[in-house]
């Protein structure tokens, strides 16, 4: 008989009968403040339980940047050596920046799994390439295909927390509920989770679980009801350098970093509040009330969870890690923004633009809301990174890296409130994991060998607080800022760009990083960064240079800054469709944008088939949501078409008379004026061969509109596009599409 060509599973390997469930719980973008204990300004209750209950971590690394670190969380290897030098939609072809996770470096899940344990996610997931992100896959780099056995959350690197693109297992879905009804991502993310686990309870009892628990706070955009932002009304009147202050002493007060630690300027590029001008003011500080709500709100919701889990009977042995922060507090916002994708796609705009917008939406009170796609001005960002110089971006600074996590084990870990200091980095939850369960890291797993684990197990830290620090050495790199950590010791190279400076900073076409500065800090010494000891010992600077070009020769970090060359150097080679020309139904919809037509940055022609009532309504088509987007669609007959750039700049053109009932031929055609990135658009409409209106968009999205959004056709499921049907979302057409062909011109 011939020998299968397929390698059986891997036989489930034996646990002991008491094995402990893990919950691993990620917020994102959060920073290294820890509310209320550290920061002193967001009332948590379920960060503090946490600790109160088990014990705490003041010096727990990330990479700087939220996707490579979900890959070195769930691998326990460094993120360049797993191909996640950059976000999977940045992707190139260089092995650390290639956007995939190789087999040979299995996830937790895969080897928790094959030893019996039950695995759901929840969440972000922000680890699949992002040409695979569509319904119909592949799927062996989704969730479910790299070791959870159930999935609910979103492919990407945000989402609207009130029309987000989702995805179950396999299937793309809606949300349950639309935002007029009340519904809000992290409240549906905790629901199911909460779900699963009774079906858990009920289906399969004796077996352990580990769920990974990841939300899409606080990363933009800031997304929360609005009672929940004026809990916070009037609490940062008095700027973001006061909150820093008060941040830093309640730190010292808590004991969460040391006496002697020193408060670190701010960098001479940031503004000071009080160069802020008054009538500004109240835009910056409710973009930081709805921050703060939108913080508290995603901690209760872990509240929920928890609640659960001990309600189930599993509380005393549940393992929870509760990392707050996938990075620093993210600067992305800049100076304030509505529509926080302007940064990624390199626009600069002025506050004031910004303002204007939102009085045309109703004012402050709309911040927060499904309207806008607002984030706080990096002064919050760096005030939330206190008392460290860096926040998300900046991979050479503290407080770019530095978060803080707390571990509750009630049936193992005695509650300590004295936080654990030794220097440990997301790549050694994996390991740390492995150990509490008796793992030996496996050789093989489904089939393939394995790479070594880079991590380093934090076991040991649990009943020894003063214990020394077993990791010796680890780097840092994101985008040409780079860092490299060593027996106390860190050198820093800050990079070619501030994050939150917006636009492309000068010069940055012709930057090498052999022209950077390197800094040389203590930091057994020098918690917070503030003493560059670069000149005092150049022997120990070139040393730890050369540490770093070890490690990063090591784990295919070459070429240093490699992540920028998308969308700093070639936006227009970012992750697309290979294809040229699409046909679709008229009951297509969300198809992530991408890998869908780039309708908004490619000279193209879409062509729509309809049959269409008396007095027709209803959208054509629609590319994006509702911080930037474009759209066709038919209001009381007439063909309308808007260019949302971001919100600040809408292009509308509309058709002066009805179309007739009847089938039609609708035709918009659209080409480059001037022939750039960002570069202006003649925007042409027909009906049945002929010309019926035309327009100009002056400024055109560069690299993408949206990061989780979608084309739909026949709708917009998604946010409105337009404001002009937001009161009628998702505003179905109410006629019949045959079909829509769409084609590149060039």
């Amino acid at each position: 008989m011939q020998d299968s060509i397929y390698e059986p599973r891997a036989p489930e390997r034996r646990l002991a009968d008491d094995a402990p469930n893990i919950l691993v719980v990620l917020i994102d973008d959060a920073g290294p403040g820890l509310p209320d204990t550290f920061g002193g300004e967001v009332r948590t209750s379920t960060l503090t339980r946490v600790l109160a209950e088990g014990i705490g971590y003041n010096r727990f690394h990330t990479t700087a940047m939220c996707s490579p670190t979900r890959a070195s969380l769930l691998t326990g290897r460094n993120h360049h050596r797993i191909g996640n030098g950059q976000i999977a939609e940045l992707a190139n072809d260089w092995d650390g920046y290639s956007g995939h996770i190789p087999t040979s470096t299995s996830l937790v899940a895969e080897v928790l799994t094959d030893y019996g344990y039950a695995t759901a996610a929840f969440g972000k997931w922000h680890n699949t390439p992002a040409e695979e992100t569509t319904p119909s896959g592949p799927f062996h780099n989704w969730p479910t295909g790299r070791g959870f056995e159930y999935f609910y959350g979103f492919l990407a690197g945000e989402a609207s927390q009130y029309e987000p693109n989702l995805v179950r297992n396999t299937t793309s879905v809606l949300p349950p509920k639309r935002a007029e009804e009340g519904y809000h991502l992290s409240e549906d993310l905790a629901d199911d989770a909460i779900g699963w686990l009774r079906r858990h309870q009920a289906f399969e009892p004796d077996k352990p679980f580990f769920m990974y628990w990841a939300s899409g706070c606080l990363h933009g955009p800031h997304h929360v009801m609005k009672e929940w932002a004026d809990k916070y009304a009037g609490r940062f009147d008095d700027g973001w350098d006061a909150y820093r202050e008060r941040a830093f002493a309640n730190a010292r007060s808590a004991g969460w970093i040391p006496e002697d630690a020193e408060l670190t300027p701010r960098d001479p590029t940031l503004p000071a509040w009080d160069d802020i001008p008054d009538a500004e003011k109240p835009f910056q500080r409710r973009l930081m009330e709805v921050a703060a709500g939108f913080a508290e709100h995603v901690d209760v919701q872990v509240g929920r969870l928890l609640d659960e889990v001990e309600r189930l009977g599993h509380g005393d042995n549940t393992v929870v890690f509760y990392i707050w922060g996938d990075n620093g507090s993210s600067g992305e916002g800049q100076n304030g923004t509505i529509s926080e994708l302007l940064a990624q796609n390199g626009i600069p705009t002025t506050v004031d633009m910004h303002i204007k917008a939102l009085d045309e939406m109703g004012g402050l009170e709309v911040l927060g809301s499904p309207k806008t796609d607002n984030q706080y001005h990096a002064g919050w960002a760096w005030a939330g990174s206190a008392p460290y110089k860096g926040m998300k971006l900046v991979a050479s600074h503290l407080g770019g890296t530095r978060n803080p996590m707390a571990v509750r084990w009630p049936s193992r870990i005695a509650p300590d409130a004295r936080p654990r200091s030794q220097f440990h980095h997301c790549n050694d939850l994996v390991p740390t994991i492995y150990e509490i369960l008796g793992i030996t890291p496996p050789r093989v797993v489904r089939g393939i060998e394995q790479q070594d684990l880079d991590g380093t197990s934090f076991a040991y830290t649990f009943d020894a607080p003063q214990a020394q620090g077993r990791l010796r050495t680890q780097y840092f790199e994101i985008m040409g800022s780079r860092a490299i950590y060593h027996d106390g010791w860190m050198a820093s190279a800050f990079g070619p760009r501030a994050p939150w400076v917006p636009g492309l900073p000068p010069g940055i076409q012709a930057w090498t990083p052999d022209s950077d500065t390197w800094e040389l800090y203590h930091l057994d010494q020098d918690w917070t960064q503030a003493h560059d000891l670069a000149d005092a010992h150049p022997d120990k600077l070139a040393e730890l240079k050369e540490v770093f070009a070890i490690e990063a020769a090591r784990n295919s970090v070459y070429p240093i800054g490699g992540g920028l060359w998308v969308p700093v150097y070639h936006p227009e080679l970012r992750i697309s469709t290979p294809y040229r020309s699409w046909t679709f139904s008229g009951d297509v919809v969300r198809m992530p944008e991408f890998c869908a037509p780039a309708l908004g940055n490619r000279a193209n022609t879409v062509t729509v088939d309809a049959e269409l009532p008396e007095a027709a309504n209803g959208v054509l088509y629609a590319l994006g949501g509702a911080g930037g987007g474009l759209t066709c669609y038919l209001d009381d007959g007439h063909l309308c078409y808007e260019y949302n750039c971001f919100i600040l700049m809408r292009t509308k053109i509309r058709c002066d008379r009805k179309l007739t009932a009847g089938r039609h031929q609708v035709d918009i055609r659209t080409e480059y004026a001037e022939v750039r990135p960002g570069g202006s658009l003649n925007v042409t409409l027909s009906v049945d061969g002929t010309v019926v209106a035309s327009g100009v968009v002056p400024v055109s999205a560069p690299l993408l509109f949206t990061a989780n959004d979608c084309l739909d056709i026949g709708t917009c499921l998604g946010g409105s596009v337009s404001l002009d049907y937001y009161d009628r979302a998702p505003f179905p057409f109410e006629g019949t599409i045959h079909s829509v062909d769409v084609r590149y011109l060039t």
